[in-house]
């Protein structure tokens, strides 16, 4: 899960890197390329994007996304790469869509919102894919053709920082991966690596979908 603020944030960097809370720690640590996130804006209660992790996760406390607290630096954090991205006025209705996920059916409908509150969580791959298909109808892009297994459910989600997902994916919050990219751009995509963070690297494992 995150604020449309701080998603402002990463869309102005060319959604080249994605942080997580301190909080959300043992969940950010495990994140690695190939990983999805989804992105949830909690202040809108939309879904608002969909992004592939590129590299494993590192450390860096540069300030750059914005909390209550001005010692949280999002230091846990991944390189990533956007898949769909709608701009604000076309967010996926969260009160139209999130009652139906698989993820919040512990909650009742009318209090769905509390499934994703923290930034991270892991949600079902059925979830991930049935909004990212919805991002996709809304930019005109066809579907992605390939998916990832992922492995059992567990309350976070890497992909939805949008706060910030299933098994062990936010964000709103990540799994899939799409190799069809629709030929819209709708921000120009950094390439330069980060080579003076300090790097964490976790063990492969199975990708997963995460929602910010």
């Amino acid at each position: 899960m995150t604020t449309q603020e701080n998603l402002d944030i990463t869309r102005a960097r060319g959604f080249s890197m994605q942080g997580v809370d301190t909080k959300n720690r043992r969940k950010a640590v495990r994140m690695g390329p190939e990983d999805r996130v989804l992105y949830y804006v909690s202040d809108k209660k939309g879904f608002a994007a969909t992004a592939t992790v590129t590299s494993d996760s590192f450390e860096d406390h540069e300030p750059i996304w914005k909390h209550h607290r001005e010692q949280e630096t999002f230091p846990h954090r991944v390189e990533i790469e956007a898949d769909v991205v709608v701009e604000q006025s076309e967010y996926i209705d969260g009160y139209q869509v999130g009652p139906t996920l698989e993820y919040v059916k512990k909650w009742s409908p009318d209090r769905w919102p509390q499934a994703f509150f923290g930034m991270l969580h892991i949600i079902p791959q059925r979830d991930f894919n049935f909004v990212e298909a919805e991002l996709r109808r809304i930019t005109g892009e066809s579907p992605a053709p390939k998916t990832l297994a992922i492995d059992s459910v567990e309350t976070a989600t890497t992909t939805a920082v949008v706060s910030h997902v299933t098994t062990p994916t936010v964000t709103a919050g990540s799994s899939t991966y799409a190799e069809q990219r629709g030929s819209k751009k709708l921000f120009d995509r950094p390439r330069k690596r980060r080579t003076t963070a300090k790097r964490h690297r976790s063990g492969r494992r199975t990708p997963k979908p995460r929602l910010y």
